[in-house]
């Protein structure tokens, strides 16, 4: 995807209060243990969550983590303080939060900003689709299933359009937000797919309830999503790479990404690399950017940044 539409985007920001890229580069990167608590509770009575805490309070666990973490963790907020600054001083402005599902620790950099999610957004029309197959409500044919992989893996946005005109349009966006509860998750504005927004604590939470089923999609049709995003190709169907972030990134480990990039919100390219890292998909990591470059530049600072992170290539 690449030049699209944002003229309902501001409105759309405007209505849950939040501005995106409105934190600051110098933010502090912050860890925190993830809770076994499973579910969200609100109160009028205590002062509104930010969205890392209420991920934090929400991802399930299975009980007290006993496993080590890796070496990769160790300084990685100092890492992912100086991949921030590095990518403010070139004009962009990164979201970064990565999860160690095995000892249950979320790192981040404390920019909980929404963004629009551009081509992101197909995982949901995709867990809609699935959802919808396995509970006998829509018969999939083999070209359909040939395009749900397609839009997977190279980002079809001819397969996307068909299946949101077809499935309920903003309906796709709110079905799955309520299930897998996506506070900052809200459709888009102006009815197109692109400008779903969202943020980088509902997208590890999306992720990690597709892996564990909590989200309601059957672990096997999950596995379709996730098998998908393993093949993801070096372009998108419309020949824009698609290996920045944490492909490049993260060359020494096996991915399995959701990858999305889009022009312009004001003079901004938005590119966000997304998705499940490890032979036994250990970690979940998203990264947003926003920068007002062109294209290429643009890939490169998101790639830059995961290299800071993870100098070796590997968590």
């Amino acid at each position: 995807m690449r030049s699209r539409p944002l003229t309902m985007l501001t409105a759309a920001l405007a209505v849950v209060s939040l501005v995106v890229g409105g934190c600051e580069a110098t933010t502090q990167a912050q860890a925190s243990e993830v809770s076994d608590s499973a579910h969200r509770v609100s109160s009028p009575s205590r002062p509104q969550q930010q969205p890392v805490e209420l991920l934090l309070r929400s991802i399930t666990s299975s009980g007290a983590p006993n496993v080590l973490p890796t070496t990769g963790f160790i300084g990685l907020q100092a890492r992912i303080q100086r991949a921030t600054e590095q990518a403010a001083s070139r004009g962009a402005s990164l979201s970064v939060a990565i999860l160690d599902r095995s000892t249950r620790r979320l790192v981040s950099n404390g920019n909980n900003a929404i963004v629009a999610t551009a081509s992101v957004s197909k995982l949901f029309i995709a867990d809609d689709l699935l959802l919808r197959e396995s509970e006998g409500k829509t018969a999939l044919t083999p070209e359909d299933h040939h395009a749900l992989d397609s839009m997977l893996r190279s980002s079809d946005d001819g397969a996307a359009e068909r299946f949101w005109a077809r499935d309920g349009g903003n309906a796709i966006v709110t079905q799955v937000a309520s299930r897998y509860g996506l506070a900052s998750t809200v459709p888009p504005s102006d009815g197109r797919w692109w400008n779903t927004i969202s943020s980088a604590a509902d997208l590890i939470r999306y992720y990690e309830m597709l892996l564990n089923g909590a989200g309601g999609l059957p672990l096997e049709r999950a596995s379709v999503i996730l098998n998908d995003l393993a093949k993801s190709t070096p372009t998108g169907i419309d020949g824009y790479p698609q290996r920045f972030g944490i492909p490049d990134g993260l060359f020494n480990e096996k991915v399995a990404v959701k990858q999305g990039w889009m022009c312009c919100i004001g003079r901004d390219w938005i590119h966000l690399s997304t998705g499940v890292i490890g032979a036994d998909r250990r970690y979940i990591m998203v990264i947003e950017s926003l920068q007002a470059s062109n294209d290429a530049i643009a890939r490169e600072t998101i790639t830059q940044a995961v290299r800071t992170m993870f100098p070796n290539g590997r968590i």
